[in-house]
């Protein structure tokens, strides 16, 4: 991994503090759907989190992630998309100045812009979803 690349999978503290607060909603989460089922601890769930104890973050910071960016998409019959050559010309279902998705492992995470950063495309993040709403969008 160049230093480049490596720098960009820091996460800042903010982020840090974020996905600390979504691992606590998430054990909070586990805890309360555990109590409506009448049983204490919820399935397969450790002692420390079944105990509300925080959960360490450190072991997982330096597992690789990805991260991808949808321009937009489209449906068709096999019948034309078999007719597709160089210098055709796919319609996407996206506007022009719409924001494009992020997503983090198939989760939509932001909403964002291209930029060229070093002449490489970049994403500059205009709308990051919170990550109570993400865990919504997970059930």
């Amino acid at each position: 991994m160049n230093g480049k690349q490596g720098d960009a999978d820091k996460m800042s503290e903010a982020e840090l503090a974020q996905w600390g607060d979504l691992s606590e909603q998430t054990a909070a989460g586990k805890q309360e759907g555990a109590e409506a089922s009448g049983s204490g601890e919820p399935k397969g769930a450790s002692a420390p989190a079944a105990q509300g104890k925080d959960v360490n973050l450190d072991l997982i910071l330096d597992v690789p992630v990805t991260v991808s960016l949808e321009v937009g998409r489209t449906r068709m019959p096999i019948r034309n998309l078999l007719q597709l050559n160089q210098g055709s010309v796919v319609e996407l279902d996206r506007e022009t100045g719409d924001p494009f998705d992020v997503y983090v492992n198939g989760t939509l995470i932001a909403h964002g812009e291209v930029v060229v950063v070093n002449e490489r495309f970049g994403i500059r993040l205009t709308d990051v979803i919170s990550p109570a709403e993400r865990v919504k969008r997970l059930k």
